[in-house]
């Protein structure tokens, strides 16, 4: 008997897949507006794709903790309200690798629309970006 896999019918299966993706990708955006600590991260990250990805807690840390390593953000402690946070601020090599992500995912969008217009039947529209899924 085959072992259960994912369910690929289901769209909570693709919702899943598609926000663990973008959550990297959008915590650079938030960043790239303005230096922020990590449940501002979260809260900005969820407004700007109107709650289509709202990372945890558990989510947000261990990136802010990967982007840190690689030198694509700083942290600095301050006190807010008595608390003391770490605020996070994107580098130039933040930036650039934002700069990177946002083309990669044009990329991908392009292959989307092309997806689109093959489910739509429309296959003379299909292909129309170079490297694309045809």
């Amino acid at each position: 008997m085959p072992k259960p896999g994912p369910d690929f019918l289901s769209r909570a299966y693709w919702n899943g897949t598609i926000k663990m993706s973008l959550s990297k990708f959008f915590i650079l955006c938030v960043l790239h507006q303005r230096p922020m600590h990590g449940y501002d991260v979260a809260r900005a990250v969820e407004a700007t794709t109107n709650g289509c990805c709202s990372p945890a807690e558990g989510t947000i840390y261990p990136v802010l903790r990967e982007f840190e390593e690689g030198g694509y953000v700083t942290a600095a402690s301050e006190v807010v309200s008595g608390r003391e946070r770490k605020v996070y601020t994107l580098t130039d090599k933040g930036r650039a690798a934002f700069k990177v992500a946002v083309e990669a995912w044009m990329d991908v969008t392009r292959c989307l629309v092309d997806a689109e217009k093959m489910i739509a039947g429309a296959p003379d529209k299909v292909g129309s970006t170079p490297g694309c899924c045809p």
